[in-house]
């Protein structure tokens, strides 16, 4: 699994506030803009929607699970297209929100339709749209939005890869993520990606969770996932999902929130170049 160099490869910031207080604070720019729309899509099983529990629970201080996970399943979860919105205080929310979706599988009869995320890129498809893998949404469907607004639209990218299972992903669902960076590219959408279960993936990780960053076999992780699907390796981050523990912890919290921090920078960065 590799070894421990003495310096991090990525430095993180010593505490949270910072952050914190970034997302509390944040607005778009862009006054056509209610929320920045960030799209998280990957793989069945590699924590999509417990990455967006996870988010939550770093902005709420406690545990919580909206985004319903299975730990069981082999098939996706997540069957809608679902628009997750986190309470900043009882009168407002956070200024972005996150739709998942259901998962990616190596079987065009089973999990999402490529197609039908490039739609939900172009801001076509409704809140609560039941995704099919035999058929995809057509125009005359009534979950079909035919003039979405800036609002409608994906403003940030985000795939989510288990980091232990990157030499795994099948052919087939490389391509399909490939398929969907390059429509999103098309649209100059900006794309990062998530690894998760660093501690699953890393035992160094496992026994202590700031030794992510000095993780030789993690950073191997990471080159290889950008060499797979062309990410810029300092678009990739390495998290931890909320999952077995009942309270928050500082130093998984970081992880999440500079991943966060960056998804928002750079949605506000395509908003700018519209």
């Amino acid at each position: 699994m590799g070894g421990l160099f003495s310096e991090p490869w990525r430095t993180l910031p010593e505490n949270n506030e910072d952050n914190l207080d970034f997302m509390k604070s944040y607005q778009p720019r862009n006054k056509d803009v209610k929320h920045l729309r960030i799209l998280i899509h990957g793989q069945t099983g590699a924590g999509k929607s417990s990455f967006i529990n996870s988010v939550e629970s770093v902005l709420k201080g406690r545990i919580t699970g909206r985004a319903f996970t299975d730990a069981t399943s082999g098939r996706s979860f997540t069957e809608e297209y679902t628009t997750y919105k986190i309470q900043k205080d009882p009168e407002s929310y956070y200024s972005f929100i996150f739709n998942d979706t259901m998962g990616l599988e190596k079987y065009n009869t089973h999990g999402i339709h490529v197609e039908d995320i490039q739609l939900v890129l172009k801001g076509h498809v409704k809140e609560g749209y039941q995704f099919n893998p035999k058929n995809q949404l057509t125009k005359s469907d009534q979950h079909y939005k035919s003039s979405p607004t800036l609002d409608d639209r994906v403003h940030v990218l985000v795939s989510v890869c288990p980091a232990d299972k990157v030499s795994l992903l099948t052919d087939e669902v490389i391509k399909k993520m490939r398929d969907i960076r390059l429509a999103a590219s098309k649209m100059k959408i900006p794309h990062l990606a998530v690894l998760t279960k660093v501690d699953l993936a890393c035992p160094e990780a496992k026994k202590n969770i700031n030794n992510v960053y000095k993780s030789d076999y993690l950073k191997k992780q990471v080159e290889k996932f950008s060499e797979t699907l062309g990410i810029p390796e300092n678009c990739i981050f390495l998290v931890k999902n909320y999952n077995s523990e009942i309270e928050t912890n500082d130093d998984i919290n970081v992880l999440i929130l500079v991943a966060l921090r960056q998804m928002v920078n750079f949605g506000e960065d395509f908003l700018d170049n519209l």
